[in-house]
């Protein structure tokens, strides 16, 4: 039997910058790995000063869409829009714009995803938890989407004509690039006599949330998420200090990815693969 992983996402480039190794990992294991990007990061910005140009502006959209479809590829996994607008990030005070994503209530944004985990009958569900991982509108409406769908799918009386139920059987949330992280690259990279670039990430994270339940040992995909990550090239600056860390050093003191099991609550020991439990 084939194990199906769904990992769902506010934009493009999400999937590359958050538990990527796990997801090349597993698929190059065999398993049929699914990303749902919720929006199609038409709102965002341009991040890499290089393709700062009026020329990207003017086509950003399909550049994102050629930019997942490149990360999937590399990672090994398949890719799908849900096709729900992008909610950019209003500055503090104003308003979201008028029938975005984080704007919709709540039945009309979760039934793209209550259909894909209909058809696509996953296992297992990767999310983010309650805060989003930072404070964007769209992420944290994902959660609150993915929440919504988890539940829902497996109800025959719920989303009528979304096809029929499906139980997912364990919802996991992301607990990667934590504060612990950037701790411990940080330390490592001094005591290598290195310089490490993390400080300066390090003030400005507040302390981690969510406790790990799930450790995934995926050291041999770094690589792999790296590119992925890189083949988002309008969302990615090359000299962001995530890049500058020797991946020597962060394949031995952190080697795996780590997540909250959301669904079932988890037992006291912790867990080494995301399809513990999980049953035919």
């Amino acid at each position: 039997m084939t194990f199906r992983l769904l990992s769902v996402h506010a934009h493009p480039d999400d999937e590359s910058s958050k538990g990527a190794a796990t997801l090349a990992r597993y698929a190059a294991e065999g398993v049929d790995v699914l990303v749902a990007t919720c929006t199609g990061g038409e709102r965002g910005d341009v991040l890499n000063p290089a393709l700062d140009t009026p020329e990207t502006w003017a086509d950003l959209p399909a550049i994102r869409r050629r930019e997942v479809a490149a990360a999937a590829e590399i990672l090994g996994v398949r890719q799908r829009f849900l096709g729900l607008p992008d909610s950019g990030l209003p500055p503090e005070g104003e308003p979201l714009p008028d029938g975005c994503f984080a704007a919709l209530p709540l039945s009309v944004a979760a039934a793209p995803l209550v259909a894909l985990i209909r058809e696509f009958r996953p296992h297992v569900v990767i999310t983010y938890d309650k805060t989003g991982g930072y404070p964007h509108p769209d992420h944290i409406r994902t959660h609150e989407v993915t929440l919504e769908a988890f539940t829902a799918a497996a109800d025959p009386t719920r989303y009528p004509g979304c096809g029929p139920p499906w139980r997912p059987q364990k919802l996991y949330y992301q607990a990667t690039l934590s504060r612990a992280w950037f701790q411990a690259l940080h330390d490592a990279t001094l005591a290598a006599g290195l310089e490490s670039s993390m400080a300066e990430v390090l003030n400005e994270l507040p302390p981690d949330k969510v406790p790990v339940t799930t450790r995934i040992r995926c050291e041999s995909y770094f690589a792999t998420r790296d590119r992925a990550l890189l083949a988002h090239a309008t969302q990615v600056n090359p000299a962001h200090p995530f890049f500058a860390h020797s991946r020597e050093i962060e394949r031995q003191i952190w080697p795996y990815e780590d997540y909250h099991l959301a669904h079932p609550t988890p037992s006291p020991t912790p867990e080494e693969d995301l399809f513990t439990g999980v049953t035919p």
